[in-house]
Order: structure tokens, then sequence, then C-alpha cells
């Protein structure tokens, strides 16, 4: 896949996992961020779980793996930040 394709399946996956993680004291552009980071660490640790590359191209099953890294990262960054959740 390429970088343009990583950036864009990141942003993507940074958005919807900043839905997810409701909208932490990291702001948007640092959930974006990780979102991108998360789409090259879950796609990483997919492909050593399961033995093959589940981040193809601009498809579900990337953004979906794309998405549980991000998830993973906004995660461990407001655990070593401590930074909670806005209410």
């Amino acid at each position: 896949m390429s970088i343009i394709a990583w950036i864009v399946v990141g942003l993507i996956a940074g958005w919807i996992a900043n839905m997810i993680m409701s909208s932490g004291a990291g702001g948007l552009l640092a959930d974006l961020v990780l979102g991108i980071l998360g789409a090259i660490v879950g796609g990483f640790v997919m492909g050593l779980i399961t033995g093959r590359d589940l981040v193809t191209g601009f498809n579900i099953e990337s953004v979906l793996v794309s998405v549980v890294g991000a998830i993973i990262l906004i995660g461990a960054y407001r655990l070593v930040t401590g930074q909670r959740v806005r209410s």
C-alpha cells in the first residue's frame, strides 16, 4: 500500500478512534496523528498474529485493523500522559 493510502486510512482510523474514545484531552490533531501511527502499528501487529498482510489497500479490513491500532495507541498515549477523557 502506498504512503498516501496509509495516510488516508490512518486519518480515517484516527477520526473513528477519536469518536469511539470520546475526544480526549489530546485533541483531534493528536488523535489523527495517532491514527496514522495506529494504521502502521495495527497492520504490523495483525501481520505478526495472522501471518499475512491484512492492510492491503483502501478497504474495510484495512480500516478496521487501523482503527484497532489507533484505539490502542490513543489509550496508551492517554495512559502515559495522564490525560483523562472530557465529559
